[in-house]
């Protein structure tokens, strides 16, 4: 008789357990009576394929950030060792390369001007995303 009484048991917390999991575990109210605001999906993040943007840098950036991205003094800083490139996520750095920086930009250090687009307009957002993708990789 006990043994049945511990099967029954068992079934009705699995039945019951099923139940609250279909129902989303009664997550849909804040306890109130008031629904609960769902949290926002996750938009992805911007991705880019390291390899072509290595192709694209040793075109277009190499001439200032050097190979490797070691910087060319007085040119282009280093991407090894740059702490700016910790702070920024990859779409405001797609921004940042898009708009360039000029000479008065208050945080040019170098005393030149970085180009839009490192100077070739042609550069798609897809291109910059595989250079941003590259550079990634380079920070040491």
């Amino acid at each position: 008789m006990k043994s049945k009484f511990l099967f029954l048991a068992v079934v009705a917390l699995m039945v019951l357990s099923l139940g609250l999991v279909a129902c989303g575990g009664g997550g849909t109210s804040s306890g109130n009576g008031e629904p609960v605001a769902q949290a926002p999906e996750p938009t992805a993040a911007p991705v880019g394929d390291p390899e072509a943007g290595k192709a694209q840098f040793d075109t277009v950036c190499i001439a200032c950030h050097g190979p490797g991205g070691v910087g060319v003094e007085g040119l282009g800083k280093p991407f090894t060792t740059s702490e700016f490139l910790l702070t920024v996520d990859d779409q405001e750095l797609l921004e940042f390369i898009k708009t360039g920086r000029p000479i008065s930009h208050p945080d040019n250090t170098t005393g030149v001007d970085m180009p839009p687009k490192g100077g070739n307009p042609a550069l798609t957002d897809e291109q910059l995303l595989d250079i941003i993708a590259y550079i990634r990789t380079l920070h040491e």
